[in-house]
Formats: structure tokens, sequence, C-alpha cells
């Protein structure tokens, strides 16, 4: 048995070392799972980066028209809108979504 061993020493080493660098290269902290873990990860949050920095130029936007300079035409949309306000002998027509 220590003979067959002894012969097959080379092949017996080759193995377990080429099992470990084949487990290393798909599973460990730097493999290749966790490498396209990582890349949906920076995916999602490039997406959700745009999303916000879209959400920040709406506000931007939102905020110029409210600053000294007041627009009276935004102001009355915020106030139609919030308020529900209407004047008198105007008519209100709500659309439906039927989706």
């Amino acid at each position: 048995m220590i003979e067959k061993i002894k012969k097959n020493y080379f092949l017996i080493i080759g193995t377990f070392l080429f099992l470990y660098f084949f487990f290393n290269l798909l599973d460990g902290e730097r493999g290749l799972i966790s490498l396209l873990k990582k890349q949906n990860l920076l995916e999602k949050l490039q997406d959700e980066e745009k999303k916000l920095k879209l959400k920040i130029e709406n506000l931007e936007m939102k905020n110029s028209l409210l600053n000294e300079n007041i627009d009276k035409d935004y102001s009355e949309i915020l106030i139609r809108e919030k308020f529900l306000y209407t004047r008198k002998g105007e008519k209100i027509y709500v659309l439906k979504n039927e989706n």
C-alpha cells in the first residue's frame, strides 16, 4: 500500500492541488461566484444611482421654481393638486385608467 502511494505521490499531490485551486476559483472570497454576485450588486447600485440623480434634478427644478422669484403658474398647480382648489364655475374631470 505504501509503495503504491510512493509511486503515485505526484499524482495524489497534483490532484489535491487541482481540487484546492478549482474550489477556490469558484467559491472563495475572490472566486468566480463572488465576482458574479458583486457585478450584479454593482449594476443594481448604478441603476439606483441613476434614479436618485433624476429625482434630485427634479427636486432642484421644483425648488428653483419656488425661490425668490415665485412662478405663479407652478404655485397655482401645487395649490390645485394639494388642496383640490377650484374656482367658481370650473368643472373637474376625473379620468380613470382601466389598466
